[in-house]
């Protein structure tokens, strides 16, 4: 099969970011779970922040599948690049990232600056991108944030890998350049009192782009095969299965390891970001592969429309899910059960139970509504900006009928 039997278009590849967010989700709630399920389970479920590497295999497959093979690293075409990673990515994120300092400014909620003294110049650092690069502001204003430094590290990256491939016919060298730049940044700046910048070998390894490059090169590695060979294949092997199986193991690896002091995850072990990001990406690139050659009940269900939206408002959902608005939620229900019990009284009620009091059915309520809110967004806001710089005159002239402008392109 040659490169025209590839689509333009994968949908469940969109419903896949809904699973990636959804398990990020997960991993940040797991202590909901504990009273009620097995410890072990609480840690099993601890370690699904491998939907950040899912996140990371998909951007170094969709970047590379939808540029390699029209890329010319010209002004005009670096210039149309970016326009279209600013699309996509920073409305939101800069809306959000303001709103969050101003609901600093409101309720002075030290979660926000973690003691920063410059709360103008830290928000400038959030807009920029770069506070991910510090130790020790990495998970401020929108905590989770942190990994969308790496992402644009590596969109403004990825066309001088591709140059560096297509030229010198380099690949996996340059993984192995970056990590060890990396961590030559570590053995420089460790000892430099600058709020942490590439301040440990555990922070660089897990939150910055130059320790987790290779999951995209296994993303990169993965399209090129598809650009190059299509999808039709002669092995009955399952790999959509094969491939998410061998990814609960590798979460199963990590919820055993200990939790070094200070850290949050069995992934902040050694060995944890051995698996994480050596031996889990190529599980995942092998689940994707296996969505884009096979047909499966994943692909099927990753596929419904639904579940597409989802994926495309899975975007807001990542970075709302944690921070300000969901704090602004799980108050909201704290109060809704008061409300219950205040009712009950009034009304000469028992008050043994309330529908709010349950923590899993109270997070399942936040899940809902943080989804609800995301379309929302996605609806009134990221998808008409998204439009809206695509179609401007922002950064390069826009061309009519343009393909790199057209919405139903994969990323």
């Amino acid at each position: 099969m040659t490169q025209k039997n590839l689509q333009s278009y994968i949908p469940a590849l969109t419903g896949v970011r809904a699973l990636a967010a959804y398990l990020v989700f997960i991993s940040h709630f797991e202590y909901v779970f504990d009273g009620n399920f097995p410890h072990a389970a609480q840690r099993f479920l601890q370690e699904f922040h491998m939907g950040v590497t899912i996140f990371f295999v998909l951007s170094g497959f969709l970047i590379t599948y939808r540029y390699y093979n029209n890329f010319h690293l010209t002004k005009d075409w670096f210039k149309q690049y970016l326009k279209n990673r600013v699309a996509r990515i920073y409305p939101m994120y800069f809306l959000l990232t303001v709103l969050a300092f101003v609901y600093y400014y409101v309720t002075h909620d030290e979660k926000i600056t973690k003691g920063f003294p410059s709360v103008p110049g830290l928000l400038l650092m959030h807009i920029t991108f770069v506070r991910g690069f510090f130790a020790n502001l990495w998970d401020t204003g929108i905590a989770q944030g942190w990994s969308l430094t790496v992402e644009e590290c590596f969109y403004f990256s990825a066309p001088f890998i591709f140059l560096v491939n297509k030229k010198y016919r380099q690949f996996y060298t340059q993984p192995l350049v970056l990590t060890g730049t990396g961590l030559l940044l570590v053995v420089i700046f460790r000892n430099v009192n600058w709020y942490g910048f590439f301040g440990n070998f555990t922070f660089t390894m897990i939150y910055t782009f130059l320790g987790r490059c290779f999951e995209f090169f296994v993303g990169i590695q993965l399209a090129l095969i598809l650009l190059n060979k299509g999808t039709e294949r002669t092995s009955k092997v399952k790999y959509t299965y094969l491939g998410f199986l061998l990814m609960m193991v590798c979460v199963g690896i990590m919820s055993q390891l200990a939790i070094p002091k200070g850290w949050m995850a069995g992934l902040h072990n050694p060995f944890g970001i051995i698996t994480n990001n050596y031996l889990l990406p190529p599980c995942i690139a092998m689940f994707f592969y296996g969505l884009l050659t096979e047909s499966t009940v994943f692909k099927t269900i990753l596929s419904f429309k639904f579940v597409e939206l989802l994926g495309k408002s899975s975007y807001i959902f990542y970075l709302i899910h944690l921070g300000y608005i969901r704090d602004f939620l799980n108050d909201w229900i704290n109060k809704a059960n008061d409300w219950v019990f205040e009712y009950y009284d009034a009304h000469g009620m028992s008050w043994e139970h309330s529908p709010f009091e349950n923590d899993i059915i109270n997070l399942i309520i936040q899940f809902v509504l943080l989804n609800a809110l995301s379309i929302l967004l996605f609806k009134t806001i990221e998808e008409p900006m998204n439009h809206y710089i695509r179609k401007s005159n922002f950064l390069i002239k826009n061309k009519p009928r343009n393909q790199e402008n057209e919405s139903a392109l994969i990323k």
